[in-house]
């Protein structure tokens, strides 16, 4: 098999599906990386606060609810992959100022915000997500959004058979 090396949006956004997998979250897998210079500086996944219960131990309030996918954030015990990884850079005093962030899904206006608030200036995602105000907000601060294809975890599963295939 033929190894392909990826550029370097497709090898941060296979980092982010990497992180994903460490996710807690009932309802949905999300993997962020926050990258500078084309170093990592930070990773996340959807996940309870540092020390508490995990939704997979607890469970799911919005499911037990039957509160659609994108509404009533405000009762998740989850925090979202976004803010895990500003919050992984704060926590060891690196600056996200001018960084990237990719992450597995468009990120939602909660995100948005603390995404504005940090400095990051692109944000690389697959899977989109509607929400109109995050769209705007990210318009208004002038930030740099790309999408991605789906075909970029399928070059992962070659990148890795290719691998192991040595």
């Amino acid at each position: 098999m033929t190894f392909h090396r990826p550029d370097w949006d497709s090898y941060f956004m296979m980092i982010a599906a990497v992180a994903a997998t460490r996710g807690t979250c009932l309802r949905r897998k999300v993997g962020a990386v926050i990258v500078k210079d084309l170093q990592i500086i930070s990773t996340g996944y959807n996940g309870a606060p540092k020390g508490l219960p995990h939704c997979s131990e607890v469970g799911c309030l919005r499911e037990k609810l039957g509160i659609p996918s994108g509404e009533r954030h405000e009762i998740c015990r989850g925090s979202h992959a976004e803010i895990n990884a500003i919050a992984q850079a704060a926590a060891v005093g690196t600056s996200t100022e001018g960084a990237v962030l990719y992450c597995t899904h468009e990120p939602c206006s909660f995100c948005t915000k603390a995404i504005i608030n940090a400095g990051i200036h692109r944000i690389v995602f697959v899977f989109g997500y509607p929400d109109p105000l995050a769209a705007q907000m990210r318009q208004e601060a002038k930030l740099e959004v790309c999408q991605l294809s789906e075909e970029v975890f399928q070059e992962m599963d070659g990148a890795l058979k290719a691998f192991l295939d040595q």
